[in-house]
């Protein structure tokens, strides 16, 4: 354990990717395969299931400390990192130092997890009492499940690529799919060539950049070819070895939420992916994103709900074909075998337009929500398909999103960076004149606005709830976000997508802040 927190201190630490890097191959070459395989695990973003609830861990530490809940509560506020401060507040041996990685999580994490009231404190007390506060600290980051410090799956992807002298793309490819750290398993990861069954494996996705203002900068529009961008799963359907998988971008294997996809594959021919968009679809259009949810969430598909939400798989690119590796072919060619395969419902192909100039681009983005599509994507047609987000393949260009001018409400403090900082909002329309919470909001500010929104929070604190403080109802802001979706879970009636803070409105009082009737009727 010692080795481990040693190395996310080196990672706390600095802010230099190569530093980081370093640190990172340090660590593998020098521990064992089954910690070093554990490591990998949680480093990449993966939790212990379940993890344990933040009010008892708050509940624990307060215990530990002999301190009182509010008094944690208010240290927490002010510290902004819960692990930490349950780290400083719980008490422990002077010296004290637990065992291994490996032998922590099967000897204590993974049963207090499984525990719960009164033994699950005491199990908590007893394990912290035995650590120094660092320990403390990255075994905290463990039970909330929120290791990565300062690293992205990336850098560690990379840093095992240099250790083991492995193209960085092939390590990424290796640790796609769903897997169990083991020694096994990380002995295969880092052999040379490697000779496990990797045939449900997706290939690592890639992502597109927000187009730049200044589009005309990227060339011709003829370099690109011109698509709508969905709202919906974006997934890869394999065909190999005469079975079939669906993976979700978030590396989720999605077997059984789409049995009708997953019937229609069984026409592909085997060794084919395909890169695309799972949407609910009716009448020609996109359902909305809150209607595919509804399949998703349902542990058992009814005959009622496939009816009401049909889905299906849009295609827009093929990655392998007769079991051939083809993501370093350009873009037209991968598009070219894609129109030839046979396919059938609900699989269906992306539909691709040409434009003269980046003028018509334009207008059809503007259109997008006719279509019930987020704007377009522009994909260069002489472009590999690369893991990750590279520069120059892909662009998504939205359309320009929804704004609404509502009335700050309610502030909590932030955490991590903005620890101390009010910066968590929720945000108020008028109807029939009374403030009804519309959204929750937290991006937008510049470091400069967070602090003068901060202080006039302070100054006009109203009354507190726990952590949530509420304000005099007099601050105005523009609220930018994606979509809206009527709703019965809100006291508003509607659920907004994506909402985040677009300007400071001091040319506006509050009384000048829009109606929820007529947001309803403009964007409903």
């Amino acid at each position: 354990m010692l080795d481990f927190s040693l190395l996310i201190q080196r990672l706390d630490e600095t802010t230099k990717t190569q530093e980081k890097l370093a640190a990172l191959v340090d660590y593998f070459r020098c521990t064992s395969t089954l910690e070093a395989a554990h490591a990998v695990y949680f480093l990449l973003g993966n939790k212990l299931k379940p993890t344990v609830p933040t009010r008892v861990l708050r509940h624990a530490a307060a215990v530990s400390g002999s301190i009182p809940d509010w008094l944690f509560e208010e240290t927490y506020q002010w510290v902004g990192d819960l692990a930490e401060t349950a780290a400083v507040v719980a008490k422990g041996e002077s010296g004290a130092q637990v065992s291994s990685l490996v032998q922590v999580l099967e000897d204590w994490l993974k049963p207090i997890v499984r525990q719960s009231g009164e033994e699950q404190l005491r199990r908590l007390v007893e394990l912290w009492s035995r650590c120094e506060p660092f320990d403390r600290f990255v075994i905290n980051k463990l039970l909330t499940g929120n290791l990565r410090i300062g690293v992205s799956a990336k850098l560690v992807t990379k840093a095992l690529g240099q250790w083991v002298g492995v193209p960085a793309e092939h390590m990424q490819h290796r640790l796609m799919g769903d897997w169990e750290p083991s020694s096994q398993w990380f002995e295969q990861l880092i052999a040379p060539e490697e000779g496990t069954d990797r045939s449900k494996v997706p290939y690592p996705f890639c992502l597109a950049h927000a187009l730049p203002v200044a589009y005309e900068t990227l060339g011709g529009i003829e370099r690109f070819s011109v698509e709508w961008k969905w709202d919906g799963i974006r997934a890869q359907l394999i065909r190999r070895n005469q079975q079939t998988w669906v993976w979700s971008r978030g590396e989720e294997l999605l077997g059984g939420r789409f049995p009708e996809i997953e019937k229609a594959a069984e026409h592909l021919s085997d060794g084919t992916v395909l890169d695309g968009e799972i949407l609910g679809w009716v009448d020609g259009k996109p359902l909305p994103f809150t209607e595919l949810q509804r399949r998703i969430q349902r542990k058992k598909l009814t005959g009622k709900i496939l009816q009401e939400v049909p889905v299906v798989f849009l295609s827009f690119d093929l990655l392998e074909s007769n079991g051939c590796d083809i993501r370093t072919e350009p873009y037209a060619s991968r598009i070219k075998r894609l129109r030839s395969l046979s396919i059938v419902e609900p699989i269906r192909l992306v539909q691709q337009r040409t434009f003269e100039d980046w003028e018509g681009v334009r207008r059809t983005k503007d259109k997008a929500r006719e279509h019930g599509a987020e704007g377009v994507m522009l994909k260069a047609l002489d472009g590999r398909y690369e893991a990750g987000r590279v520069t120059g393949t892909w662009w998504k260009w939205k359309m320009d999103p929804y704004t609404v001018d509502a009335v700050l409400i309610y502030a909590q403090r932030g955490h991590g960076r903005r620890a101390g900082l009010f910066s968590d909002y929720t945000f108020a329309l008028w109807d029939e004149g009374r403030l009804v919470p519309i959204a929750k909001a937290y991006s937008g500010l510049t470091d400069a606005e967070l602090e003068r929104v901060d202080r006039w929070i302070r100054e006009n604190t109203t009354s507190k709830f726990g952590p949530v403080s509420e304000v005099r109802p007099e601050l105005v802001m523009e609220i930018a976000f994606e979509n809206i979706q009527r709703s019965t879970r809100h006291k508003s009636g509607v659920a907004v997508r994506f909402p985040r803070i677009v300007r400071i409105r001091d040319d506006k009082k509050a009384q000048d802040a829009d109606r929820l009737d007529a947001f309803k009727t403009r964007f409903l």
